[in-house]
């Protein structure tokens, strides 16, 4: 009986009851972007913040698949790839990214 509620103590303080993780839209998946406004692009950087150098200019309607994002200051960060040119890796904000 004591070996039942002290594993029932440990997996709730631990919390290592297997669920379903939380649903994340940027996981893995086909993302357009969309809302750069005018002439201009989003830039595909070689990291997750601004500091980083520019690899490319995406134009609206850019296909992208997005492996993970991640939050670095007020921006959140989604490394990604081109979908017809997967070599092309990079980082972009998510605010100018939507589902495809």
């Amino acid at each position: 009986m004591h070996r039942t509620i002290f594993l029932a103590l440990t997996i709730a303080v631990v919390g290592f009851i297997p669920g379903p993780k939380p649903a994340n839209a940027a996981t893995l998946g086909y993302y357009e972007v969309f809302g750069v406004k005018g002439d201009d692009m989003l830039k595909m950087r070689a990291g997750p913040s601004v500091g980083y150098n520019i690899i490319l200019g995406l134009p609206n309607g850019t296909v992208l698949r997005v492996y993970s994002c991640e939050q670095t200051g007020g921006t959140r960060w989604c490394k990604v790839s081109l979908k017809e040119a997967r070599g092309f890796k990079g980082y972009v904000s998510w605010a100018y990214l939507r589902e495809n």
